[in-house]
């Protein structure tokens, strides 16, 4: 049961980066995580429901909403949208980042992680990461583009969206058992999802005939595998191991998802990207080992990817 819960997180979280870039040639990035999202809460809810657990007050229910549409809809939302114009793997190694940001914006920490060089010289060393990354855009270390770059913003900016609302869930009271807190964050980001969907006119682009048995089983792939087993092989592992050995998911991934992607898709793997990925890991690492020495364990749930 560890080894299957653990070959979830690293290579189930890891593939859904290639799963939406399939799912994205028939179905519009917002459409896409609407549905997504939509049918993974509401499978999720019943299930928990059928299991007894009840629905909580109302004054909770917004609080779990609101982190939802930051975390999911921001986090989750930018990287589907983003992956129209960047590339799976790069995509994965922005994500990457993520640990780093919620140094940067826990702020009830910032006197443990400002004042401990090791955490410093880690985001240091993580952030010189994302600087490569970056110029490898800009000297053609893969395909350039305006959208291109305009992706890499955007989704560097939703890696900041998934740490904030993960720190207003930590840290805001909310009743509710964790199945169901998940159930109403996944679809309250599914029908916000529909708000630029159809603003954008997504609704005329898409051809439900013409969506391929590919793109099916991709977003068949990222409710059921993705949303669903992923997310709770991760709340299962975690009363049964360490959250630092549990954490690992966040070094593997990236290292999945580059891999899919060249071997499936055809992307390149360029120098830049191995060395950006190289250095962004090692700043994660060094953060997350320092923080772990000194800080108790806390709970705080990952991209849903």
């Amino acid at each position: 049961m560890v080894v299957a819960a653990f070959a979830a997180l690293y290579i189930i979280w890891g593939s859904t980066y290639l799963g939406i870039a399939i799912a994205l040639r028939d179905i519009p990035p917002f459409l896409l995580a609407a549905t997504r999202f939509i049918a993974a809460g509401v499978i999720l809810y019943a299930w928990c429901r059928l299991r007894g657990q009840s629905t909580p007050p109302l004054s909770s229910v917004k609080k779990i909403a609101c982190s939802g549409i930051v975390m999911l809809f921001l986090g989750t939302g930018s990287l589907v949208w983003a992956e129209q114009y960047i590339p799976t793997g790069i995509a994965a190694i922005v994500i990457a980042t993520v640990p780093l940001w919620f140094v940067l914006l826990d702020k009830r920490q910032w006197h443990f992680y400002f004042s401990n060089p090791a955490v410093i010289t880690g985001l240091l060393v993580g952030f010189c990461g994302v600087l490569v990354l970056f110029a490898g855009h800009r000297s053609g270390g893969y395909a350039t583009g305006n959208m291109q770059l305009v992706g890499f913003v955007v989704l560097l900016l939703g890696s900041v969206a998934w740490a904030a609302g993960s720190l207003y869930a930590k840290y805001t009271p909310m009743e509710g058992s964790t199945g169901i807190k998940a159930s109403i964050q996944m679809m309250a980001a599914g029908f916000i999802s529909l708000v630029p969907s159809f603003a954008s006119g997504e609704q005329h682009q898409f051809d439900i005939s013409r969506v391929s048995v590919p793109a099916v089983m991709a977003i068949g792939y990222l409710v059921t595998f993705g949303s669903l087993i992923g997310f709770l092989s991760y709340v299962w592992l975690l009363g049964v191991r360490s959250p630092s050995l549990v954490g690992t998911y966040a070094y593997v991934n990236p290292v999945v998802a580059v891999f899919l992607g060249w071997l499936f898709v055809h992307e390149p793997i360029t120098r830049q990207q191995v060395i950006a990925l190289i250095i962004i890991l090692a700043g994660v690492i060094i953060v997350n080992f320092s923080k772990e020495k000194k800080l108790p364990a806390q709970l705080v749930l990952p991209p849903d990817r």
